[in-house]
C-alpha cells in the first residue's frame, strides 16, 4: 500500500527503518533476477538452466564399446606394406641381455592425400552456324549439359557437387562454410550462391532429382509400415512445417504451411493397407484415418503418465504407475523379440496375455481423481481403436515413434542454426535434398558416391543396408 506524505511524517523512526529494510530486500531481489536474466544462455533455450545436469559421456549399459577394427582395402585404395624390424640392440632383453622371442603384430594408419588431385576435363566442342539463318548446332557429349556454353561453359563435376551438397544437407554444415571446406580439401572454388542455385535447379518440378523425389513418395505411400511426425519450420519468416514419413529403407520429407490431415493424406493416401506409427497429434485423429491401423507412441504416453503420477500422492498414484508398468513390460517384450530371444508364436502368446491385462486396466469406469479419469478416457479411447497395443499383435510396427523422431532431428538442428528457407523454391530444394540423402544413408554405405551417381543419371539403389 502506498503511503501519503502525511502518513510518512506521522511514522516513527522504527517504522521508517522497517519500510526501508523491506524496500532494500525487494530491490536486492529485483537486481538478482535481472542478473540471472542477463546471463548468457544457449540459443533457443527454454527456461532456466538445469540445476543438476547429468554426467557427460557414455552411460553404463548403453552402447557397445569396441576397438577400431582393421581397415579392409577396397579396389580403389592405395595400400602400402611397410615392415618394421627390431635393431640388433633391441633384440636383446634390456634387463638381462638375453635374446628375445620375436613375433609380429599388425598396425595400420588410414589417411588421405593432403589434397586430392583435381580432375579437369577439357572439351573442345565443334559449333556449326548457318550462314543463311544463323541457326547454331553444337556437338553433343553425354557429360556436357545442353546449355554448357558461354557464361555456363565451366561447371563442376558430379563428385564435387555431391560432396558440397552432402556437407550442407546431410551433415548439417552451414551453407556459408561449405565453399571454404571444399576449397581447403580439394582446391576447387565455388560460391554459396552457386551451391544454392544448383540445389534449386536439380529440385525444380520435373528436374533430375525431382523425379527420384516423386518415386520415393510413391514408395512410402505403398509401404506396409510408415512412421510419421512433423516439426516447425519457416519459409520467408512465415510459420510452416517439415513433415517426415519413414520406413526401414526410405525417408520422405515435405514442407507445408499447415499440418492437417489433408497434408498427411497427400502422402498416405487412403485405400492402402498399412500400419502407421504416430504421436498423439490431432492431425491423425481425423475420420479419414478411421480405417487405418495405427500405433500411438508409447514414449509420449509414458511421459504423460509420469507427469500425472508425479503430482499425486497415496492411492491416486496407482493408476498411472500400474499402467506404466504394463506398457514398459510390452516394450521389453518387443525388444526381446527383435533381439531374437523369442519366436513369433511365443511373442504373440505373451502379447495377447499382456494386452488382456492392459484392456482390463483401461476398462470403462469412473475414477475419483480427475487427472486419472482424463488419462483413462484418453488412452482408453485409443486402445478401444487398437492404437495402443497394435505392436503386440504386429511386431513389425515399433511401439514408439522414435524412427520419425530421429529422422526429423537434423531438421530441428538446421532450424536452430539457420533462418530455414527464404522462399518456396528453397523449401522444396531442402525437402528434396533431405529425402534423397537420408534415403541413401539407409540404403548404402557411401552416400556421397551414391548421390554423385544420381547426378549422372543412374537410378536409386534399391537394396537396404540391413
Amino acid at each position: 500500500m502506498k503511503l501519503s506524505d502525511e502518513d510518512l511524517e506521522r511514522l516513527s523512526t522504527k517504522d521508517l527503518i522497517a519500510i526501508i529494510r523491506r524496500l532494500e530486500a525487494r530491490l536486492e531481489a529485483l537486481e538478482r533476477d535481472a542478473r540471472e536474466r542477463m546471463k548468457s544462455k544457449a540459443v533457443f533455450s527454454k527456461g532456466a538452466r538445469n540445476a543438476n545436469p547429468g554426467k557427460p559421456g557414455r552411460k553404463p549399459g548403453k552402447g557397445r564399446f569396441c576397438n577400431r577394427p582393421e581397415p579392409q582395402p577396397q579396389a580403389q585404395d592405395t595400400v602400402e606394406d611397410i615392415e618394421v624390424f627390431l635393431t640388433s640392440e633391441q633384440q636383446l632383453c634390456p634387463a638381462c641381455h638375453e635374446p628375445l622371442s620375436i613375433t609380429r603384430e599388425m598396425a595400420t594408419i588410414e589417411d588421405t592425400p593432403s589434397r586430392p588431385t583435381r580432375v579437369i576435363r577439357r572439351f573442345t566442342v565443334e559449333v556449326g552456324r548457318c550462314l543463311h539463318c544463323g541457326q547454331v548446332v553444337r556437338a553433343s557429349h553425354p557429360d556436357l549439359g545442353p546449355c554448357q556454353s558461354g557464361a555456363n561453359a565451366h561447371q563442376l563435376g558430379p563428385n564435387v557437387k555431391a560432396q558440397a551438397l552432402a556437407l550442407h544437407y546431410h551433415s548439417g554444415l552451414p551453407l556459408c562454410k561449405v565453399p571454404h571446406v571444399i576449397a581447403q580439401s580439394t582446391g576447387i572454388k565455388l560460391t554459396q550462391s552457386a551451391l544454392t542455385q544448383t540445389a534449386c535447379t536439380l529440385s525444380d518440378q520435373g528436374a533430375l532429382l525431382d523425379k527420384h523425389y516423386m518415386d520415393l513418395k510413391e514408395h512410402v505411400a505403398t509401404s506396409a509400415v510408415v512412421n510419421t511426425d512433423d516439426t516447425g519450420w519457416r519459409v520467408n519468416a512465415t510459420l510452416a512445417f517439415v513433415m517426415g514419413f519413414f520406413t526401414t529403407d526410405t525417408a520422405y520429407y515435405q514442407i507445408r504451411y499447415r499440418h492437417r490431415h489433408q497434408e498427411v493424406l497427400e502422402v498416405l493416401r487412403p485405400g492402402v493397407k498399412r500400419m502407421i506409427g504416430t504421436d498423439r497429434g490431432t492431425s491423425y485423429e481425423a475420420s479419414a484415418f478411421d480405417q487405418e491401423e495405427m500405433q500411438k507412441c508409447l514414449s509420449h504416453l509414458l511421459k504423460n503418465l509420469s507427469e500425472v503420477e508425479k503430482q499425486k500422492t497415496g492411492r491416486a498414484k496407482s493408476f498411472a504407475r500400474h499402467l506404466k508398468g504394463l506398457l514398459r513390460e510390452g516394450l521389453e517384450l518387443w525388444r526381446s523379440y527383435q533381439d531374437g530371444k523369442l519366436d513369433l508364436p511365443a511373442y504373440r502368446q505373451r502379447g495377447a496375455k499382456l494386452q488382456k491385462e492392459i484392456n482390463d486396466h483401461l476398462r470403462d469406469r469412473v475414477l475419483s481423481d480427475e487427472d486419472n479419469q482424463r488419462l483413462l478416457d484418453g488412452i482408453g479411447y485409443q486402445e478401444d481403436r487398437g492404437r495402443v497395443t497394435l505392436f503386440l499383435r504386429h511386431p513389425e510396427i515399433e511401439p514408439t515413434n522414435n524412427r520419425a523422431e530421429r529422422g526429423l532431428r537434423p531438421a530441428v538442428i538446421a532450424r536452430k542454426v539457420s533462418h530455414c528457407s527464404k522462399n518456396d523454391r528453397g523449401a522444396k530444394a531442402y525437402a528434396v535434398m533431405k529425402t534423397l540423402f537420408v534415403t541413401l544413408s539407409l540404403r548404402t554405405e557411401s552416400v556421397v558416391a551414391a548421390f554423385a551417381d544420381l547426378l549422372r543419371g543412374h537410378p536409386l539403389p534399391h537394396a537396404a543396408k540391413r
